[in-house]
């Protein structure tokens, strides 16, 4: 069966492709109950963050399979993604593992070892288990990336200087309207973004920091009206700063500039914003350029992530192809246990005169005549499968048949 990643990030497709293909948040649980129900989706997980949509899958078929998960795109949006063929990648196999390693260690973050990253990682997993749409499979590879991620940010600095789009977004403010003492700041946005964002801006200086929640256009009018600085991450399906509310805020402070830094995906402020007059506006795509100087200093860590990617990836591989071998070898320790137990049983009821000790001594030698005829086959098909995965699933298959297991080994 396939693992495959299907998706886009900042790497392929700009904010604005992005945000048309962003599941709500509150849906996602609904979306991954959808997904595990077509036929060839063995397993399903999606990621979701502002810099990119991934669906992590085991696949029965890689054809039909891929097909089925582009069908739910299309069906659970009840809309076109024929853009996506544009901007969306497939991975196969190990390009796959290979990537969610990548992502959750902070590589692959437009911000290079970004804070958010693992943490998002971990709720997609959990968002998984809860819509019971995860396998072993993924369960072991999400874990496994869980703890690359740990491991990357304990064992080197490639989180060190802490970037995340919070530090950014604030890093943005100070470079464009210079020490935030005295300003005015709202905050639109209570989830976690938005609370970080507080707090960096706080911890910044700024006078005066306002925090809303999606508030009415009026109230966002009065507030945007007194502010130097608007932050926006609400995780709305439509703009809440338009250009209607953005245009009588400024009649109100014609001669004090405003500017918004919109870190939502999908964008919470409409991009026709920057037309009117004294409005500057970054989205979450401009925020890269302004933390660029910090990869330098994480740049040295960067082959030391690069073999943990490698260590956790070469450990999953192990237990991936080892895993072909594990249903015969449990049908056939349970087979021999039945047996065993079944002669044993008979034994002891021909032989009633047998004591407890003489019991348990017959029980434990046949325990062990067991444990040493199995041994052999046991280790010899699990270090094949370690070496040659499809000998040892047709090593399988030839003890299924001969054994009557009916474990059929996965291919």
């Amino acid at each position: 069966m396939p693992i495959v990643c299907l998706g886009l990030s900042h790497n392929t497709a700009p904010v604005e492709v992005r945000e048309r293909h962003a599941f709500p948040a509150h849906r996602m649980g609904e979306a991954l109950v959808a997904l595990r129900d077509y036929e060839a989706v063995h397993e399903a997980l999606m990621l979701q963050t502002c810099g990119r949509l991934e669906i992590y899958a085991e696949l029965e078929d890689y054809e039909a399979g891929v097909g089925q998960i582009r069908r739910f795109l299309q069906n659970f949006r009840h809309g076109s993604v024929e853009d996506m063929d544009s901007y969306m990648y497939t991975l196969l196999g190990n390009q796959a593992v290979d990537h969610l390693l990548r992502v959750s260690t902070g590589l692959d973050s437009m911000l290079i070892g970004e804070a958010e990253i693992l943490a998002q990682v971990k709720e997609a997993y959990d968002q998984a288990q809860r819509a019971r749409s995860l396998g072993k499979t993924l369960h072991t590879l999400f874990r496994e990336a869980i703890n690359a991620g740990k491991d990357a940010r304990s064992q080197t600095s490639i989180g060190g200087s802490s970037t995340s789009i919070a530090t950014a977004a604030a890093t943005c403010a100070v470079e464009h309207v210079g020490p935030l003492g005295g300003t005015s700041v709202v905050v639109i946005g209570t989830g976690k973004m938005g609370t970080r964002v507080a707090r960096r801006l706080k911890a910044e200086g700024c006078r005066d920091l306002t925090v809303l929640n999606r508030p009415q256009p009026a109230l966002l009018v009065e507030s945007l009206a007194h502010a130097d600085i608007v932050v926006t991450s609400t995780g709305a399906q439509e703009f809440v700063i338009t250009p209607e509310i953005v245009t009588d805020a400024m009649g109100a402070r014609p001669e004090r500039p405003l500017f918004i830094i919109d870190i939502a995906v999908p964008r919470d402020a409409d991009p026709e914003v920057a037309t009117i007059p004294g409005v500057s506006i970054v989205d979450v795509d401009g925020l890269k350029g302004v933390v660029d100087v910090t990869l330098e200093l994480r740049r040295a860590a960067i082959p030391l992530v690069e073999e943990i990617v490698a260590e956790h990836a070469e450990r999953f591989a192990q237990w991936y192809q080892a895993r072909v071998a594990v249903p015969v070898i449990s049908g056939l320790v349970d087979r021999a246990e039945a047996v065993r137990e079944a002669e044993l049983a008979k034994l002891f009821a021909r032989c009633p005169e047998l004591g407890e000790r003489e019991k348990m001594l017959v029980t434990g030698m046949s325990l062990t005549i067991v444990s040493k005829l199995l041994h052999s086959a046991v280790t010899k098909i699990r270090d094949k499968a370690l070496v040659d995965r499809d000998e040892a699933l047709t090593h399988a298959r030839v003890l299924d048949e001969l054994f009557d297991l009916k474990t059929t080994p996965r291919s």
